[in-house]
């Protein structure tokens, strides 16, 4: 009786331990993220019916030729293969966390033959003789079993459950890192396919350009033959000639880069990059409808990512939590054991069965379950600042792209006009030379900066392209 007055005394005073170190287990951080936006980007008309990051991207880019170059990117860039694999990776990990809080249940076979000495605390208790000096020790004795046994850890506290609540959100954020990297991709070759139709414009214009010049020269030479002009003009044209011919080399450079850049997005060695022969000055870009900030919560993978991420980080807290409080076990076995595998047959006699239940918890030298805990802490106060740094950042990259379309537009129509004012002035120029009414310098600065126009021009006209793809991507849209 006294006995068993003992036992739950020091059970009471486990019970009591365990309940103190659970009861003072840390606090969490309490940190909420600021999700707020402002109604509209900066002055832009707010209207949340439109917005060009929720079309497709094969309505967006209606291009046929760089509709196959993303299609094929899609399917063969080795990078995007690779966050395939990391969101295979994640789906397993849900699997794992959700067998650690179902019961485990396997089957045990097995036999052995164990031999006590006589005098020690086994051997003694299995005498049934007293024990003296040189009498031979008991004859070892079999053992054969076969059993199924089962282990569970009861989820008092929801660890476990947390743990692959977690693992949940992890896998949903790869699948939006996947997503966020299609868009990139996406936005990729559209602006190196865009940048490829404006080198193809240059070189154009570099091949017309060469032969107006050759042409000059050959006048200058004419002009040189009857007296007209000296040795130093017609060196001046024939240098003129040069250059230009000198810049398409560059132009052919930049070319074979920006095909392979692509090639290499497509996830296949160099080769020609197919294209659309359109004129590159007349197209018109895309008419770009922004919707309202909030969509960016939508509409944006980083941003959902993010969110992903602190949600996870969030259950890591209350998983790192639960670690302070005691866990429950509990272990069963049933089955058969006999010393002779011919008696295994014979129930009742041969069948065995256990079930035990434990509980354990942290009492003294917590400092690796705090520490444990107080990282998770920390991580959960990064993922706050990474998802308001991916908002911010998503809202910047839009209000940016906005002023970019608006003020290259402005430029486009000014620079349209300094072209044409300059080809006229290459045209008069020219004229008055021929009339001798003209010096020959004349002549070359002015098709020097009628050259030089042009060029300013294509590379507005591609910035204008490229601008209507960076506001696509800053928007959210390439990976739907």
């Amino acid at each position: 009786m006294m006995s068993n007055k003992r036992i739950l005394t020091w059970v009471g005073i486990t019970l009591s331990a365990l309940t103190y170190t659970a009861c003072n287990a840390p606090s969490q951080v309490q940190r909420s993220p600021n999700k707020t936006l402002s109604a509209a980007y900066n002055g832009q008309a707010a209207d949340s019916t439109g917005n060009v990051g929720k079309m497709k991207w094969k309505d967006y880019f209606t291009d046929p030729q760089l509709a196959a170059l993303i299609d094929t990117a899609l399917n063969n860039n080795q990078e995007l293969n690779i966050t395939l694999q990391e969101i295979e990776i994640s789906r397993n990990e849900i699997r794992a966390r959700k067998g650690e809080y179902l019961p485990f249940v396997g089957l045990r076979g097995g036999a052995g033959i164990e031999k006590a000495g006589r005098y020690t605390q086994v051997g003694s208790s299995e005498a049934t003789t007293e024990i003296k000096p040189g009498r031979e020790t008991p004859e070892p004795l079999p053992d054969f079993v076969v059993a199924a046994y089962a282990r569970w850890e009861v989820d008092i506290w929801h660890k476990l459950r947390n743990a692959k609540k977690a693992a949940v959100n992890r896998y949903l954020s790869s699948v939006e890192g996947k997503n966020f990297m299609m868009t990139n991709i996406v936005s990729e070759i559209a602006i190196s396919y865009y940048e490829l139709l404006a080198l193809d414009t240059q070189l154009n214009i570099v091949t017309q350009n060469i032969e107006i010049q050759t042409n000059a020269l050959r006048i200058v030479k004419m002009q040189k033959e009857a007296t007209r002009v000296t040795e130093l003009a017609v060196r001046r044209f024939e240098a003129q000639v040069l250059n230009t011919q000198n810049r398409q080399y560059a132009i052919r450079q930049r070319i074979v880069e920006t095909e392979n850049r692509i090639n290499f997005l497509l996830g296949r060695y160099p080769q020609p990059v197919l294209r659309s022969s359109t004129n590159f000055e007349t197209m018109v870009p895309a008419v770009i409808q922004a919707g309202i900030p909030s969509q960016l919560m939508e509409n944006r993978p980083d941003v959902r990512q993010a969110e992903q991420d602190l949600e996870a980080s969030k259950l890591d807290v209350l998983v790192a939590r639960a670690n302070f409080y005691p866990s429950l076990g509990l272990n069963a076995a049933v089955g058969l054991q006999a010393f002779n595998p011919i008696y295994l047959g014979n129930v009742p006699k041969s069948l065995m069965s256990t079930l035990v239940a434990d509980l354990a918890g942290p009492l003294i030298n917590k400092n690796a379950i705090q520490a444990t805990y107080k990282s998770a802490n920390a991580r959960q106060v990064q993922a706050i600042y990474n998802y308001e740094r991916t908002v911010l950042n998503a809202y910047i990259e839009v209000v940016n792209q906005l002023s970019n379309i608006n003020n290259l537009q402005q430029s486009f129509e000014t620079k349209t006009r300094e072209v044409a004012a300059l080809t006229e002035s290459t045209n008069i120029a020219n004229r008055l030379f021929t009339s001798a009414r003209a010096d020959y310098v004349e002549v070359l600065l002015t098709q020097r900066e009628a050259l030089e126009s042009r060029f300013d021009l294509i590379e507005t006209k591609m910035q204008q392209m490229n601008a209507t793809v960076n506001i696509y991507r800053a928007l959210g849209g390439g990976w739907n």
